[in-house]
């Protein structure tokens, strides 16, 4: 498998609105199949990491999809570790919402995230809110950020804890405190070796779902299936042609009662195309991504950048052709 059996590769930095997960650039690649597939993990991870993305990318630009359920998806806001001064306009690019997943655990000053979590409930009564730490929190940690949030109402806590034995003796701990708050797990499934460990030792009550990470919808919808737990489509802070990927996947699967976490592209300050996938209403269709050739050559990476990609890219490949 050689590079020439995709074409028009593009390497872009696209700039976020506001930092996300330490990032405050996007770099990501962009290639064309049968249709236009976005190759995007996050600069730290290993090839071998990685080249399950690649997987993903390759098997969109080319093989046949899914057939849809639904073509249009239900979507939550995101707000970042941001002060509370920026709540309200960062919130206000999504446009209406029914919820809103929080960020949490960015520093260790908890103080900042109850507020930020008191403040999204203040300005907005109705919504469902959800929150997401990405696991950087220790039991006790979160245990007591739950305790301080009962009376908020949250929807689900997302990846509190790294470990799966830190997941059980977390939902342990809350039945014991009588704190009812599902639990979801992302990185437990999307970074694990057995992506289905985490339902098979009961330790999360929602699956989030990521097509990139688990090498495309293909096995993602395997995965889902096979967990047994309820599911949500999230994205990986892609551009609207990985956003794309998501959204087939959630149009494709039989059942889907959360709002899933592909609005993302309000969170960049530019994307590849003219026509974003961002939400109307609460929700965004189920559509291809065509990229603009003007903004392709707007946000193209540096020369170092660019091959910095290309080089990870053929390594990947190799990985995959092994």
């Amino acid at each position: 498998m050689a590079m020439g059996k995709f074409t028009d590769i593009a390497i872009l930095a696209l700039p976020m609105r506001t930092r996300f997960r330490q990032i405050q650039t996007r770099e990501l690649a962009i290639f064309r199949g049968k249709r236009w597939a976005e190759f995007s993990p996050f600069l730290e991870y290993s090839d071998e990491e990685a080249s399950q993305w690649l997987r993903a990318a390759l098997s969109w630009a080319n093989d046949p999809l899914p057939e849809l359920k639904r073509t249009t998806i239900s979507v939550n806001a995101t707000l970042p570790a941001v002060p509370l001064s920026e709540v309200s306009s960062i919130l206000s690019s999504f446009g209406i919402f029914k919820t809103v997943k929080i960020k949490v655990a960015d520093n260790k000053d908890f103080s900042e995230d109850l507020a930020r979590v008191r403040e999204v409930r203040e300005l907005y009564p109705e919504v469902r809110i959800r929150l997401d730490a990405n696991g950087a929190l220790d039991v006790e940690s979160a245990l007591f950020m739950a305790n301080q949030l009962r009376n908020i109402g949250l929807e689900y806590f997302e990846q509190p804890v790294a470990t799966i034995p830190e997941l059980r003796q977390l939902r342990h701990e809350l039945e014991i405190n009588e704190i009812e708050l599902k639990i979801a797990a992302d990185e437990s499934i999307r970074r694990a070796e057995d992506p289905l460990r985490v339902a098979e030792e009961h330790a999360a009550d929602i699956a989030v779902i990521k097509v990139q990470p688990l090498g495309g919808i293909g096995p993602a919808m395997q995965i889902a299936k096979d967990s047994g737990l309820e599911i949500v489509v999230s994205s990986a802070l892609e551009s609207s042609i990985g956003i794309s990927q998501g959204l087939h996947l959630a149009g494709a699967l039989p059942n889907l009662s959360y709002d899933c976490g592909l609005a993302t592209a309000a969170l960049l300050a530019a994307d590849v195309t003219s026509k974003p996938l961002l939400p109307i209403n609460g929700a965004i269709e189920v559509r291809e991504v065509e990229p603009d050739q003007e903004l392709i050559e707007r946000y193209a990476a540096s020369q170092e950048k660019r091959q910095w990609w290309l080089d990870r890219i053929q390594r990947c490949l190799n990985l995959l052709e092994a």
